[in-house]
C-alpha cells in the first residue's frame, strides 16, 4: 500500500507542532480502516510543504509509521520540497532518515514566468538545486512542469526541456496550468488583470512535449508523468493502479483498495482539534459497483497501459466487458483510441481528450 502524509503549513508555521503530534496520533490510532497484513512500498511526504520540517520531525513521523505499519525493504520514500529549502546538506540530513527520492516544485526554467507565478525562486537556483540534489547522492528525483501560461513561448518550452535532458533529471510531471476557483489566477483573469488561457496553444504544447520527450527516450507512463526506463513514481502509480493508500493529514485521502474512501478536514485547526477531542475528522464513501468499474476505466484509461478488458471482465463481468467493447467504436473510428483485442490505450491525440473520453465510457 501507499502512505501519502499531507502538510498544509505555506507559511503559517505557527500550529507546527500540534501539527506534527496530531498526524503521528492519527497514525497510531486509525485501526478501523487499515489492513495491518499489506505491505507498505511507499511513503509520500506532500501535498504541501513538508521540506519546512526538520529531519528530525520528519523521523519522528517515520518512526511511528514503522510501529504501525508492514514496511517493505525496498520502500520509495519521497519527499516534495521546493527549489529554495533544498542545498546539499539538507538532503544530507533527509537522505539519513531514509528519503531516497524528491519531488522539486519547479514550475518553470523562465525568470519572468517565475515571478509572475510568485515562486520564492528564480532559475538559477533551479538548475543549482538539481545539480546539488546530485552531489548528495539522489538519482531518483521528479521535477514538475508547468505549460500553457502566455509567459512561455513554444521556443522556451523546447529549450526548458533541453534543459531537463541535460541535467539527466529522470522523471518529469508536466500540468497544463489551470485557472481554478477562489485562486489569484482566476481573480487576475476575471478582472483582466492578466490574459485568459489559450487552450489550443495547451493542446499544441502538450503534443510539442509528449513528442520531445518520446524522442529522447523518455515514457509517458500516465498522461502527466514522464521517465526514464525504470523511474517511474511508484507511489503515484498505485493511484492509477487502484492500489489502497491510507493519508494522514488535512485534505488527506485514502481509499481501502476496494470500495471505500476517506477524506480529511481541510482546516488545519479544526483537524488539530477534532482529533484531539475524539470527534470525527473526515467523511467517506462507500463506491457503488458502478462507480468501482467507471473509477477502473478512468485511471486505467490514463496510463501506458490502458484498459486490460480480460482483468475488468474478470472484476466486474463479461457483460460490461462486452458493452464497453461495442462503446468504442466512435472513439476507434476518429483514431483517439486504439484497440488490440485485449488492451484499450488512448492515441497520441486521444491523450488531448482523456477525461471526455473516459466519461462517454463510462456506465
Amino acid at each position: 500500500c501507499a502512505l501519502p502524509i499531507y502538510f498544509h503549513f505555506s507559511t503559517q508555521m505557527n500550529l507546527k507542532n500540534e501539527m506534527i503530534e496530531s498526524i503521528k496520533n492519527e497514525i497510531k490510532f486509525q485501526k478501523d480502516f487499515i489492513n495491518p497484513n499489506e505491505t507498505t512500498q511507499t511513503v509520500y511526504f506532500g501535498g504541501g510543504t513538508p521540506s519546512l520540517l526538520n529531519a528530525e520531525e520528519l523521523n519522528s513521523i517515520l518512526e511511528v509509521i514503522h510501529q504501525k505499519f508492514n514496511v517493505g525493504k525496498n520502500i520509495e520514500l519521497t519527499l516534495e520540497a521546493n527549489p529554495d529549502d533544498i542545498s546539499y546538506a539538507a538532503v544530507k540530513k533527509w537522505t539519513s532518515i531514509g528519503v531516497n527520492r524528491l519531488s522539486l516544485g519547479i514550475q518553470s526554467f523562465n525568470d519572468e514566468e517565475l515571478q509572475w507565478m510568485q515562486r520564492a525562486h528564480n532559475a538559477e537556483r533551479a538548475l543549482n538545486c538539481i545539480d546539488e540534489i546530485f552531489e548528495a547522492g539522489i538519482s531518483n528525483f521528479s521535477v514538475d512542469l508547468i505549460f500553457g501560461s502566455h509567459y512561455t513561448s513554444s521556443e522556451q518550452l523546447i529549450k526548458s526541456l533541453e534543459t531537463i535532458v541535460a541535467k539527466n533529471i529522470p522523471h518529469l510531471s508536466c500540468y497544463a496550468l489551470t485557472a481554478e476557483p477562489k485562486t489569484l489566477l482566476n481573480h487576475w483573469i476575471e478582472n483582466k488583470i492578466t490574459k485568459g488561457l489559450d487552450a489550443e496553444k495547451q493542446a499544441e504544447e502538450f503534443l510539442l512535449i509528449h513528442d520531445f520527450l518520446s524522442a529522447q527516450g523518455y515514457e509517458q507512463y500516465e498522461i502527466s508523468n514522464y521517465s526514464k526506463k525504470g523511474m517511474r513514481s511508484k507511489h503515484n502509480s498505485s493511484y492509477w493502479q487502484g492500489k489502497p493508500y491510507y493519508g494522514f493529514g488535512p485534505s488527506a485521502h485514502s481509499f481501502d483498495g476496494k470500495k471505500t474512501r476517506r477524506w480529511n478536514v481541510a482546516n488545519n485547526a479544526l483537524y488539530i482539534k477534532n482529533l484531539s477531542q475524539g470527534i470525527d475528522y473526515f467523511e467517506k464513501e462507500t463506491l457503488t459497483e458502478t462507480q468501482q468499474l467507471n473509477e477502473y476505466i478512468m485511471t486505467s484509461l490514463r496510463t501506458a497501459e490502458g484498459i486490460n478488458i480480460d482483468e475488468l471482465g474478470l472484476k466486474f463481468g463479461n457483460e460490461q466487458k462486452k458493452i464497453l467493447i461495442e462503446n468504442l467504436q466512435k472513439h476507434l473510428n476518429n483514431k483517439h483510441l486504439l484497440f488490440d483485442n485485449t488492451h484499450i490505450i488512448l492515441s497520441r491525440e486521444g491523450k488531448l481528450f482523456a477525461d471526455g473520453i473516459a466519461a462517454d465510457l463510462f456506465f
